[in-house]
């Protein structure tokens, strides 16, 4: 089959799991009735949450929760992990009622569907995990028949129809909501670890609940690793139109996201990327910081889309050529399988491309780089005694310095870009590459024998620049654009590459206004991310705002170089630290969250590429570590279980000997290496 039969094939049976492509449109879903505050799309995006102090502390969990009301927060979800903390709901709802709020409770359910049934009936809503209602997991491969299969079916049936009719008669709603670490032996061993399995495991559950008429349901498909997240959603919408199930709402999340900078980039690369495509009815930022921090974040990734269909500029939908004619079925047409990373197909240009990792192009061009001194933001630094040059794991790949040479020769992993016109004129061109406008690239009778960097945008896009681009294997595209919808126009325009068998490598620039920096961060991961978790780009140039102090400039320089590659690791296209999977905090956690995780990171930190998960209790573990190659759990007062991977390595280790303990059990496997003494010039 060609190409081109292949990206029909592809559009005609069903890969559609959103409204287009091309425009903004919000998926359309029934209405759930959660307390006096609908959900759904005709609606605004609503701002959820969860409490961290104990159920059982009823006027500090009162009191938190007003401060998450007060921070945004629309929904507030409480943890009841057993009766005696389902019970305490309504102690809590009535005390809130007293004081004027009535805010929507949502009851947590772990494990204990004793403990669902009495929470339906006393707070507006309830979630509960498919993956743990009904299943015990130990690890386990089980090989069904089809009649054994059925007979589990039949067992959940029976466990959980008490629940459903509970939900029925109060007017309760109800989250179905799967998660990735979580999956029951049952689905593993049907489905594998996979968005599928992700996906069948909450409509076996919904399927219960059609059959029993009750509609009043919202569902959630939620990964640490953004990748599955993504496709599991994208596959759950698909699933639902292909079975003729209500288009219910989603809450979007990314679980045990982190805290602080990295927390907020990978956040917005799971969530952000679903709400370009006008998916998600609840957002919820899983951050390891108390609640009030979080809806700030969920609101300003929301906010983007206020209007975002009337700021927008029109985008040409895709077509494919077949036979000289052009081809086209909807706004959803597309070269690409959206449940299944595959990293766009390039030739290799220098250090671009091919199986490099994506590059990171730090933006200098509106500083004067002077002194060594200037390089430190983006992770190159000048050891004056040793004459020599070092970086850290941050250290940028390019530097791009528009119309101002460096005055000095630059460190040997650090490259430099110079607008054409200035570059034509320099001496020294080793190590030196130029950028071209597109007529500059067109009529140049003379570029850089090996690498040429060209910036483009869709409205950019002709034959002759296709034709030439096929030919010439000395270019990398920077991609641009000033849509308001700008995640969709750039893919976009790498849809008109794939469908012209196109295989330059593409840098991916964007451009924002002066912005906090929590803003920056949240919409180059959404912009960015978005692109990369579909295997689109191959590096990312963030240019820095009109700002003409220099010292400011500097500072958003090492913001922006963070931002970049902070993105990289949460699309996991490029692991260029220690990533740490942590929890963000509940009712049920056994040790305090922030101040453990502080402790883990300042130990671990240097261990590039080291994933550790970070879980308050053994609801969030292991199992809700996904892919963490190492993990810390609480499993009682001061004791802690110790994994690698999935696997408990130590069973009950005091929480004052974990963390060393830990690193026992990496240098067992020969990742620890010790970190190397940092010298004045890294502080």
């Amino acid at each position: 089959m060609s190409n081109n039969s292949q990206i029909v094939n592809l559009i005609e049976n069903g890969n559609r799991y959103a409204n287009s492509l091309t425009e903004y449109s919000r998926r359309k879903t029934i209405t759930v009735n959660i307390g006096d505050l609908p959900m759904g799309s005709d609606y605004p995006i609503r701002v959820q949450s969860m409490t961290t102090i104990d159920t059982m502390d009823t006027l500090g969990s009162v009191e938190q929760t007003i401060r998450m009301i007060e921070s945004g927060c629309e929904y507030v979800r409480i943890t009841a992990p057993s009766v005696k903390e389902a019970q305490n709901l309504d102690n809590i709802r009535k005390e809130l009622r007293t004081r004027g709020y009535s805010v929507p409770l949502i009851a947590d359910i772990h494990f204990t569907p004793n403990a669902a049934e009495l929470a339906a009936r006393l707070v507006e809503k309830v979630r509960i995990n498919p993956g743990n209602y009904a299943d015990k997991k130990r690890f386990e491969t089980i090989d069904y028949t089809e009649a054994s299969y059925q007979a589990e079916l039949d067992r959940i049936r029976e466990k959980f129809l008490p629940l459903v009719k509970i939900c029925k008669e109060y007017g309760t709603a109800m989250r179905i909501g799967t998660n990735h670490g979580s999956l029951s032996d049952r689905i593993l061993s049907r489905y594998g670890d996979t968005p599928l399995g992700m996906v069948e495991s909450a409509l076996e559950f919904l399927r219960i609940c059609e059959d029993e008429n009750y509609h009043n349901i919202v569902l959630s498909m939620k990964a640490s690793n953004t990748q599955v997240m993504v496709e599991a959603y994208r596959l759950l919408c698909k699933k639902l139109q292909e079975e003729s199930l209500k288009p219910y709402p989603l809450h979007l999340g990314v679980t045990e996201a982190g805290e602080g900078e990295d927390g907020r980039i990978k956040s917005a690369v799971g969530i952000g990327t679903l709400l370009e495509d006008g998916l998600g009815d609840t957002v919820r930022v899983s951050l390891t910081e108390d609640p009030e921090f979080e809806a700030p974040v969920a609101k300003a990734l929301i906010d983007r889309y206020t209007n975002r269909e009337n700021k927008s500029k029109p985008i040409p939908k895709f077509y494919v050529r077949l036979d000289n004619t052009e081809h086209s079925t909807s706004n959803f047409d597309s070269p690409i399988n959206p449940f299944q990373y595959f990293r766009r197909q390039t030739h290799e240009v220098a250090n671009f491309g091919g199986h490099n990792v994506p590059r990171v192009i730090a933006d200098y061009s509106k500083i004067n780089v002077s002194e060594h001194e200037d390089l430190k933001p983006i992770g190159h630094f000048y050891l004056p005694l040793p004459d020599k040059w070092t970086m850290n794991d941050l250290g940028a790949d390019y530097l791009y310095t528009g119309k101002n040479e460096a005055p000095y020769m630059l460190p040997m992993g650090l490259k430099q870009i110079l607008d054409f016109e200035v570059w034509k004129g320099i001496e020294n061109k080793q190590n030196s590459y130029p950028l071209l406008t597109l007529s500059t690239y067109l009529s140049a009778e003379e570029i850089h024998p090996t690498l040429n960097f060209v910036e483009v945008s869709l409205a950019d896009w002709t034959d002759s620049l296709s034709e030439k681009l096929k030919i010439e294997k000395n270019v990398v595209l920077v991609i641009r654009t000033d849509n308001a919808h700008a995640m969709p126009e750039l893919r976009r325009l790498f849809f008109e590459l794939i469908e012209h068998k196109i295989t330059c490598p593409v840098v991916i620039l964007r451009q924002y206004p002066i912005l906090a920096e929590s803003d920056f961060q949240l919409f180059s991961a959404t912009d960015c991310g978005g692109l990369l978790i579909d295997g689109l780009g191959d590096g990312i140039l963030l240019a820095l705002p009109e700002i003409n102090e220099k010292s400011k400039l500097l500072t958003s320089a090492k913001s922006y170089n963070s931002t970049a590659f902070g993105i990289l690791q949460a699309a996991r296209t490029r692991m260029s630290k220690t990533e740490y999977i942590s929890c963000p905090s509940c009712g049920r956690t056994l040790f305090d969250l922030q101040e453990t995780t502080a402790m883990i990171r300042k130990r671990t930190e240097h261990l590039k590429g080291v994933k550790i998960g970070i879980m308050g209790c053994i609801v969030n573990g292991p199992g809700e570590m996904a892919d963490a190659d190492y993990g810390y759990v609480g499993v009682g007062k001061d004791k802690i279980a110790l994994y690698r991977g999935q696997n408990v390595v130590k069973k009950s280790v005091h929480a004052d000997n974990a963390v060393d303990e830990l690193i026992e059990i990496i240098k067992e496997d020969g990742v620890w290496f010790e970190p190397v003494q940092q010298e004045v010039a890294f502080a």
